[in-house]
């Protein structure tokens, strides 16, 4: 059932977020900073905006998603989690041996997971092949695939940019999650990496750029994205990383480290607080 009450995404996506936290803090292990950035974009996708159903996971006429910042799979799981795709007590086995929810998303073992991925760069390109695949199918599917800032980097990238743009994928849907930081630092230091906008533009792209913890702003931009003919488009959501979690926002500590127990306590209160003001 399609969730159109904005107060109503704010909460799931706080609740996204506490699963974020509690995911990575029993496996003691995992990437908060980058999964807290992409809660509100994965809550309005799934309980907003994609043609899904959680009861039929394989409909093949279902929208895809492509998490490439496959890193970010305590996000992904927290979200099919509450989407009823599996039971909200598997997240306490994220990471663990013999667990489906491992580190990095597998398709063939976790419903809800369209792509496997984590190794940076790759994702698009598997999406660009989805897209492609809907259109010679007449399926009417659309793509969205989520990259980090510091995963554009790589080469792959902006091949399969050229590619989207060659076929005219309007059916594809990108969102850059563009908070500016990765393990290393900040993504203009490590990478020299800017003019973001002007380089999609530069490879055919409609270029739309959002905050990506507004939820109203992001329901709009996905229905422009929708009317979008001709060209594939892509969302530069900027967000912060550990949004939502005071002392992990806008650190790049916060990459891939699990919270100690005071730590774990904080955020969760935090948290937890937010809720009861939604």
């Amino acid at each position: 059932m399609k969730v159109t009450n904005i107060e109503a995404l704010e909460k799931i996506a706080t609740e996204v977020r506490i699963g974020i936290i509690e995911e990575v803090y029993n496996a003691k292990s995992g990437h908060p900073g980058g999964s807290l950035s992409i809660a509100d974009i994965l809550t309005v996708l799934y309980f907003n905006q994609m043609n899904i159903d959680e009861k039929k996971p394989n409909d093949p006429n279902r929208d895809r998603l492509v998490l490439s910042k496959g890193h970010a799979s305590p996000a992904l799981y927290s979200v099919l989690a509450r989407k009823g795709y599996f039971d909200k007590e598997l997240l306490q086995t994220f990471r663990k041996i013999g667990s489906n929810l491992q580190g990095h998303p597998d398709m063939n073992k976790v419903p809800g997971v369209d792509m496997t991925t984590g190794s940076l760069g790759q994702g698009l390109s598997a999406s660009v092949g989805m897209a492609i695949a809907s259109k010679m199918n007449k399926a009417g599917c659309k793509i969205y695939c989520i990259l980090g800032d510091g995963e554009i980097e790589e080469g792959q990238i902006w091949e399969a940019c050229m590619a989207a743009s060659k076929n005219n994928l309007d059916n594809l849907c990108v969102i850059l999650d563009n908070n500016n930081l990765q393990i290393d630092g900040e993504v203009e230091k490590v990478g020299g990496l800017n003019n973001i906008t002007e380089k999609f533009l530069s490879f055919g792209f409609n270029v739309l750029n959002i905050n990506g913890h507004d939820i109203n702003s992001i329901i709009d931009v996905f229905t422009t994205a929708k009317q979008t003919k001709g060209k594939p488009t892509i969302i530069i959501a900027k967000t912060i990383k550990g949004k939502g979690v005071s002392f992990m926002e806008n650190k790049a500590d916060w990459h891939g480290k699990a919270p100690n127990e005071e730590e774990y306590n904080l955020a969760i209160e935090e948290l937890n607080k937010s809720l009861l003001k939604e």
